[in-house]
Parts: C-alpha cells; sequence; structure tokens
C-alpha cells in the first residue's frame, strides 16, 4: 500500500478517528488485501457494520478495526458455504425455475448476530400480555422502559462504560448539525431571509398521473402480471433496435440452436430457487413472443467485466450453437432517457418567481436560491413515539424560511415496535376521540400539529409528504402506491400528498421521488464478474435505476427475511409490496429527472449519476438513535443572450447549479 493510500484512509476514516494509529492502519490496508475492495468499499463496509451495531459515531480503534475483519470474513465464508448448496449441472435446460430464495443478509454479515429469541428473565418493552394487531386500537397504557430481545451472541467491541447499541435520548445525541457529505461545495449558501416570503416562491405540477395509481390493492392475476413483464422485454427490444439502428433480422431467440450471432433482449433471472444470485446461475428470460418465455445459461467468460441484477433487462450479442447455453460476446448499450428541458420563456418566467415580492421584479439582482429540505421516515426512535427529529427539522425550515420541505414515509411505521404491539401513550387532547380512534387519530395529534406550527411561522412554505407501503394510515398496501387521504389528520392547506413514486416539477425542476428502498436489495441482488464498467458502488446502484427507467427494476424483489430486522417480535420487515400488475406506474416520465430522491438504509450520499442529482438523504431517525436531513440549494439558472434569444428547448443542468449538504439531525 502506497502513502497515497494511506492518505485516503485518514481522509475517508477521519470522521471515526481522526488520527489513525499505525496499527489501526495496518488493519485496514490487510483488509483491503484479503479482500480486494478499495479505500471507498471498506469505508461503506465500515458504516455497514456500525449500524448492524447500532452505533452512528462508533469509533475506529484497533479492538473495532479486528471485530470488522472477523465481521468481514465471516459474512464471506457464509457467502461461499451457501454457494456449495447451490447445486448447477453442465446441461440446464431452458425452462429453470422464476423464484429466487436468498438465505444470506443484505451485506451478508449479519447471519447469526441478530438474535432471535428473547432473553431468559428479560423484560420486553412492549407489553407481552398485550396481543394486538398493527391496526387495531391503540391502548393508553404507558410504554415499558426496557428492551425485549437477547443479546447479540458476538463480542462487543466497546469497552465498559461506552454506550454498546442501547438507545439514546434524542437530546443527548452527538455532533448534531455535523455534515455528513457535501455535493458541489464550491456553491455559496445563501443566508435566510429577514422575513417570511409574501408569496410562495414553487409552483408544483405532478408529472405523473395519479388517478392511476388508485388501482384495488390485493387483486393480482399471474396473468396480468406475466403479460406485464413480457411488454417490458418488447418494450426495450424496441427501444435498443432504434438506438442501435438494427434490423429486425438481427434480433433472435437466445434459446435456439443457431451457427448465427444474433441479439437477443431478456431479462437477467436465477436458474436456482436457493441462494444468491452468482456468475454460475446467471439465466436470460426471454419474453414469449420472441423465445416463448424460455430461460437459457449464460455464457460470459468472453466478457471483460460484467454488472447485473435479477429483473434488469439486457441485451446481448452472442450465439447458441450449442443448444444449451447462449455465449455472449457483447452487451449493447440500454439507451437514457433525454434529459429534462424548458423553454426560455418559462425559465425566464421561473426565474422572476423566485425572487418573490412582485416589487423587486424590476430588481437587476440575482434572487436568492431555492432551499428545500429533505427528510425521510421513520420519524421516531423504537423506544418512544415523542416525534423529536420531525421537530428539530420543522424548527429548520421555520427558521430559515426554506420554500419547500419534503418528507417521505413511513410517518406512522408498521415496523415500530410501540405501533406493532399498540402499547403507547396518545397526548391528551386525543382522549376527547377515545371511542372512534384510529391510527390517522395517532397521525392528527402527533404529526400533524408539528406541521401546523411550521405552516404558522412561514406561511408560504410547500410540504410534500410521499407515503409508503409501511405506512400504518394507509390502505393501499402495495407499490405502486396512492396517496393516503387527508380527510380526518388536520392537515394545514400548504401540505400536498403525492403518490410512491412520483415524477413532479419544483418551478422547472423535475424531481423523481419514492419511498420503497430500491438501493439496499439492488446491492444485495446484484452480481459483478471481472472488471465491472461501473466500480463505484453507491454510483452503480442509482444508475441501475435510470438506465432501467423505473423507481424499482428489481424482480423479484429481495426476500423479507434477508433485510434488515426491525424491533417488532416477528423482527421481519414488510419488504417491497409489489404489485407486479402496476409496476409501470413505477417508471419514469418521459424525461430523466433532474433529481432523484430514494431514501434508503445505506449511508446518506449524494452524487451526480448520468447528469441526475441521485440523494439519499438517510433516515431522519434511526432505531437507537437521531439520523440525518438534507438540505438543498438551487441557484437559480442563468441564461447567456443567446439562450434568451433561442426557440430550442434549454437543458436544466441541475447538477451544476444545485448544492446538497448531508446533515445530522
Amino acid at each position: 500500500m502506497t502513502d497515497a493510500t494511506d492518505a485516503e484512509l485518514r481522509g475517508r476514516f477521519s470522521s471515526a478517528n481522526a488520527n489513525i494509529e499505525p496499527d489501526i492502519m495496518a488493519e485496514l490496508k490487510s483488509i483491503m488485501r484479503l479482500h480486494s475492495i478499495d479505500t471507498q468499499e471498506l469505508w461503506y463496509k465500515w458504516e455497514s457494520y456500525s449500524m448492524k451495531m447500532g452505533s452512528d459515531d462508533m469509533k475506529l480503534n484497533i479492538d473495532t478495526a479486528r471485530a470488522l475483519k472477523e465481521s468481514i470474513q465471516s459474512g464471506l465464508e457464509r457467502e461461499n458455504r451457501n454457494k456449495a448448496h447451490v447445486q448447477s449441472s453442465g446441461k440446464r435446460g431452458g425452462a429453470a425455475p422464476r423464484n429466487i430464495v436468498s438465505g444470506s443478509d443484505v451485506f451478508g454479515m449479519l447471519d447469526g448476530l441478530v438474535p432471535n429469541t428473547p432473553g431468559a428473565g428479560s423484560t420486553s418493552k412492549v407489553s407481552s400480555s398485550i396481543k394486538r394487531r398493527p391496526h387495531e386500537t391503540p391502548s393508553t397504557s404507558r410504554v415499558k422502559a426496557e428492551l425485549g430481545s437477547s443479546p447479540p451472541t458476538f463480542k462487543s467491541p466497546y469497552k465498559s462504560g461506552e454506550r454498546n447499541g442501547q438507545p439514546i435520548s434524542f437530546n443527548e445525541r452527538t455532533n448534531a448539525g455535523q455534515e455528513v457529505e457535501v455535493l458541489n461545495q464550491h456553491l455559496a449558501i445563501s443566508d435566510p431571509p429577514i422575513a417570511p416570503y409574501s408569496q410562495s416562491r414553487i409552483r408544483l405540477v405532478a408529472n405523473s398521473d395519479i388517478k392511476k395509481l388508485s388501482y384495488k390493492p390485493l387483486a393480482m392475476k399471474s396473468s396480468e402480471a406475466s403479460e406485464i413483464l413480457d411488454d417490458r422485454i418488447d418494450e426495450f427490444m424496441a427501444l435498443i433496435q432504434g438506438y442501435h439502428k438494427l434490423e429486425d433480422s438481427q434480433f433472435g431467440n437466445a434459446a435456439s440452436q443457431s451457427i448465427n450471432e444474433i441479439v437477443a433482449v431478456g431479462r437477467i433471472a436465477s436458474d436456482s430457487l436457493e441462494g444468491k444470485l452468482n456468475a454460475s446461475s446467471l439465466v436470460l428470460e426471454t419474453s414469449r413472443r420472441m423465445g416463448g418465455g424460455l430461460r437459457i445459461p449464460l455464457r460470459l467468460q468472453s466478457l471483460p467485466g460484467f454488472q447485473f441484477f435479477p429483473g434488469q433487462v439486457v441485451a446481448m450479442r452472442g450465439i447458441n450453437s450449442s443448444g444449451t447455453e447462449f455465449t455472449v460476446s457483447e452487451i449493447l448499450e440500454v439507451p437514457l432517457l433525454g434529459g429534462a428541458a424548458s423553454a426560455p420563456a418559462n425559465l425566464e418566467a421561473h426565474v422572476q418567481r423566485l425572487k418573490g415580492d412582485p416589487d423587486a421584479m424590476e430588481d437587476g439582482s440575482d434572487p436568492a436560491p431555492l432551499n428545500i429540505l429533505l427528510g425521510a421516515g421513520p420519524y421516531s426512535a423504537d423506544d418512544n413515539l415523542d416525534f423529536e427529529p420531525l421537530h428539530a427539522l420543522c424548527s429548520q425550515a421555520a427558521d430559515t424560511y426554506a420554500d419547500a420541505l419534503m418528507l417521505t414515509g413511513p410517518f406512522i411505521d408498521i415496523d415500530h415496535p410501540l405501533i406493532a404491539s399498540g402499547d403507547f401513550e396518545l397526548p391528551q387532547e386525543a382522549m376527547i376521540e377515545m371511542d372512534t380512534i384510529t391510527m390517522s387519530t395517532v397521525f392528527k395529534y402527533m404529526i400533524s400539529p408539528i406541521l401546523n406550527q411550521l405552516v404558522s411561522a412561514n406561511p408560504h412554505i410547500t410540504i410534500i409528504l410521499v407515503p409508503s407501503v409501511k405506512d400504518a394510515i394507509s390502505k393501499h398496501v402495495s407499490w405502486p402506491q396512492e396517496p393516503f387521504p387527508r380527510q380526518g389528520l388536520g392537515l394545514p392547506k400548504a401540505v400536498k400528498i403525492i403518490g410512491n413514486p412520483m415524477v413532479l416539477s419544483l418551478n422547472e425542476i423535475s424531481v423523481g421521488i419514492s419511498s420503497l428502498d430500491v438501493f439496499t436489495e439492488l446491492r444485495h441482488e446484484e452480481v459483478l464478474g471481472g472488471s465491472p464498467k461501473d466500480t463505484s458502488l453507491l454510483a452503480r446502484l442509482p444508475k441501475y435505476v435510470i438506465e432501467q427507467r423505473n423507481f424499482f427494476p428489481l424482480f423479484p424483489p429481495s426476500d423479507r427475511k434477508t433485510l434488515f430486522k426491525t424491533g417488532t417480535a416477528e423482527e421481519i420487515p414488510a419488504g417491497a409490496m409489489l404489485d407486479v400488475s402496476y409496476l409501470k406506474l413505477g417508471e419514469m416520465a418521459n424525461v430523466r429527472p433532474d433529481l432523484m430522491i430514494i431514501p434508503s438504509y445505506l449511508p446518506p450520499f449524494a452524487k451526480v449519476v448520468e447528469s441526475v442529482v441521485v440523494v439519499n438523504p438517510g433516515y431522519l431517525s434511526k432505531r437507537r438513535g437521531a439520523g440525518t436531513y438534507t438540505k438543498l440549494t438551487i441557484h437559480p439558472y442563468s441564461m447567456t443572450v443567446e439562450e434568451k434569444g433561442s426557440k430550442t428547448m434549454i437543458g436544466h443542468k441541475v447538477f451544476e447549479r444545485a448544492r446538497v449538504d448531508i446533515m445530522r439531525i
């Protein structure tokens, strides 16, 4: 390892240890050598390990470095054992099974570390004598104070006296306001105005049809679902044919034996019912129109590298001379959607709107940039329902007179242990509705007052709420998901409830937003080989979404048992809850969004991928402590003289004028 690597490690791990000692540095280098990973991937594994240990600010010392090394090695050994159980023969038929069941966790490191049985003699935080379904009326009994599961069976790297995974009070949180990551740091942050703006500076337009999201859930037919999946392959074939200017005769059935080279379009799948997708189990699933729906094993030795995930629609050039496998010589590029653009007159109108006061429109000075705050649920730690992180974020929006506040669900989380048990205390003012209390009542008296207080302090703010499949107040339990009804919630008029996912316009800025965590599931299910085209994980995952033109291109989704455990008695999260018959509603509009917001369990990040500003704001509250939020500062578009006189559409170039600050709440 070079001195440059030492400097890179010190820079990346500075927040965990400002002065890395030689023995710690040696351990980090040893991990990088053993597993052939770079500094960024090592930092990602450290962040994942910290989250697994229940600490947001774990310090890097020799004990934690060795524990990280042991955890990574154990995960690798488990993955190898799982692969050994996957039996693959040299001749695999074309009608391989279609579903995937994975026995490993998201990062391959959690098996055996998180307990499944209650600790002997421990007292449950949620009363064990009251067994309610998540949607039953909550009781008014007080919350117990102790945790309900046995401690993990590993040796903790914390020293005596340190907080080894216990919930941390929100008021006792450390590093509040600390920057986690900054994108476009060279762009300035404007000072907040002295007083609120006299009118809203945002014009909100929905670019997706919200009415189509109001379909009937839990009514999916397998015939309809298969047709949707087939149509997606055929649509991509037409796109690839036009982009690469291919003749109809160049396309063929990858499952049919032939001595001629063809271009085959299909969906990546696995030939195994068990185990994670790997290079040996890769098959290409054809559409019924082009290949009778058959699956054919893929031979990829001729490729310098590849990166696939289940459900990915790909185009491959190759040959099937044996009739048993398709030998791939080239992977054809999938065309991207065009970038968002506007007419010069519309851009000028949006710039004038940013000036706010009509009297200031003749002023030659540039208007203040848009100030947008992003927060993602859950909004309370596992031991309470005080919603203190949401209070803090709304106070920030009020103090800075933010133009918009975008909040994604879950708001009342079905995976929250207190919500799941119904054993929590309601505010006193809710007692007047004792006979009719529902989860909407909980929202009305616990969340709506926070938003009403914000609107009182900042009257012209635009508040956008995005539901989640884990929201207890939403009767629409599948994704894509309609907005939850606002009736009876006591929300102010400034609040707009949109669908999940949704593409909308904030002035000229096209924003794509989804509360479903696709990044974690893609990270778990993807398979890499050779030298992948995209080496950066946090750039590769958003690119999958952008290339596939869908906010959840993974199919089938990850097994719920492989996702991060929750604090409920069952410990199994809700999962993706896909309604395959309506997956088309999860597609992007006719253009690539300027800004894509997808909250994820992965470490928060902000990156520019294919000219799209991709933001994972992180969760505002984690299970045992405070989380992160994001502040967007978007400067107005400055048109040149030539552009003002042009009659052509002008690209928004938001990636050049948007500053993204990810902060600890």
